[in-house]
C-alpha cells in the first residue's frame, strides 16, 4: 500500500495527515515542532511513504533537511501557484494537509525549489551583506545631513566610510558638542557596520573565487565580484529554469501587463520571483550603460522610443538572459550574440 504525507507547518507546530491511495486518513495529529517527534511517529509507516509534502513558510529548512536526511522524498509545496479547494465551508490545518498529500497523489502538485543545504549558508551571509550595506547608507546620509545642517559642511561618503583613520578630523567640523557626540555614536556604528561588510565579502569570496561560474559572471558587462556573488548564489540550479524567459521572469527582468484587444486591462502579480536578482541585474544594467559603448548605444535607441525605467528594464532582461546561457550551456560571454 502506497502512503502520501501532508504536513501544514507553522511556527510551533505541525498538522501531520497521511492518506492512502484511496484517500482513507491513516493518521493525523498535531505535533509539536520537534524532529525527533515527528521523525518518531513517521518511523511505522517509512517504508510505504511515497513522498511527504511540506508547505513552503518561512521555517521549513529545519524539517525538510531532517526528513531528507532520514531517508523520505521530500516535496516543498509553492503555495502561490497552488490552487485552493473549492466546495468547503470550513477548512482548519486538517484539511490543508489532507489537500497537500492529495495534490501529491494525483500527480498536480506545484512544487517549489528546494535550495542545496551545502550553499544556502553561504547565500545567508550574502543576503546579510545587503542588509548591512543598507544600514551603511543610512548611518552615511544621517552623518552628512546632521554635519551640513549644523555647520554647513558636505562631506563625502569615502571620507564616513574611512573614519577609523580620521574620526578626529570630522569631529572637528562640528562645534557643538552635543551635537558632536550624536556625530560620534553614528560614526562608530558605522565603522562597526564597514569591518563586517570587509569581513563577510571576504568569506563570501574565498569560498567561491575557484568557482569556474563565478569567473565567467565576473567578464560578462556591468557584473562585478558582488553582483556575480549574488546572481551565482541567488539562482541555484539553473536548469530548474524551463528556458531563458522564465528565468527573467524570476529575475522580475519582464513587464507584468494583462494585455486583451491590444489594451492594457491591469497587472499580474510583478512582486513574484527573487527581488535579490531583480536588484542584482538592475544595478548590472546601470553600470552597464556608464560604461560599455555598444549597450550604451542600445539603451539610447531604446530611450528614443519609452522611458528611462522600461529602457533599463531592457537591458536588465538581457543580461538575464545572457547569464542563463553563461550558467546553463558553460560558455563565455558574446557581446556580440546580446546587444550588436
Amino acid at each position: 500500500m502506497k502512503i502520501y504525507a501532508g504536513i501544514d507547518l507553522h511556527s510551533n507546530n505541525s498538522y501531520v495527515v497521511l492518506i492512502d491511495e484511496s484517500d482513507n486518513i491513516i493518521y493525523q495529529k498535531r505535533l509539536g515542532n520537534d524532529l525527533a517527534i515527528i521523525l518518531k511517529e513517521l518511523k511505522p509507516y517509512q517504508l510505504q511513504v511515497e513522498g511527504i509534502v511540506v508547505e513552503s513558510t518561512y521555517n521549513w529548512y529545519w524539517l525538510v533537511d531532517g526528513l531528507k536526511e532520514a531517508g523520505y522524498r521530500v516535496h516543498l509545496a509553492n503555495t502561490v501557484e497552488i490552487k485552493q479547494y473549492t466546495g468547503l465551508k470550513h477548512t482548519n490545518d486538517k484539511t490543508d494537509a489532507i489537500w497537500l498529500a492529495r495534490l501529491l497523489k494525483l500527480g498536480i502538485l506545484k512544487e517549489g525549489y528546494i535550495y542545496p543545504k551545502e550553499q544556502r549558508g553561504l547565500r545567508e551571509l550574502l543576503r546579510k551583506r545587503l542588509l548591512l550595506v543598507r544600514q551603511q547608507t543610512m548611518s552615511v546620509l544621517g552623518v552628512q545631513g546632521r554635519i551640513n545642517r549644523y555647520e554647513n559642511c558636505k562631506l563625502t561618503a569615502r571620507k564616513l566610510k574611512t573614519s577609523k583613520a580620521n574620526e578626529e578630523e570630522i569631529l572637528s567640523y562640528i562645534h557643538d558638542e552635543h551635537v558632536r557626540l550624536a556625530v560620534q555614536g553614528q560614526l562608530k556604528i558605522l565603522q562597526c557596520i564597514v569591518d563586517q561588510l570587509e569581513a563577510l565579502e571576504r568569506i563570501i569570496l574565498k569560498h567561491l573565487q575557484e568557482n569556474v561560474d563565478f569567473k565567467r559572471l565576473k567578464a560578462i558587462p556591468g557584473i562585478g565580484s558582488i553582483l556575480a556573488m549574488t546572481i551565482l548564489l541567488e539562482t541555484g540550479e539553473i536548469n530548474r529554469f524551463k528556458d531563458p524567459g522564465n528565468y527573467s521572469s524570476y529575475c522580475r527582468c519582464v513587464e507584468s501587463k494583462r494585455i486583451s484587444n491590444f489594451k492594457k486591462k491591469g497587472e499580474n502579480n510583478r512582486k513574484n520571483g527573487n527581488h535579490y536578482l531583480g536588484w542584482a541585474y538592475i544595478e548590472a544594467s546601470n553600470f552597464a550603460v556608464r560604461y560599455y559603448n555598444p549597450i550604451k548605444q542600445y539603451y539610447q535607441r531604446k530611450l528614443s522610443k519609452t522611458n528611462r525605467v522600461i529602457a533599463l528594464k531592457t537591458i536588465a532582461n538581457k543580461l538575464s538572459k545572457a547569464c542563463y546561457f553563461v550558467l546553463r550551456d558553460k560558455v563565455d560571454f558574446d557581446m556580440n550574440k546580446a546587444f550588436v
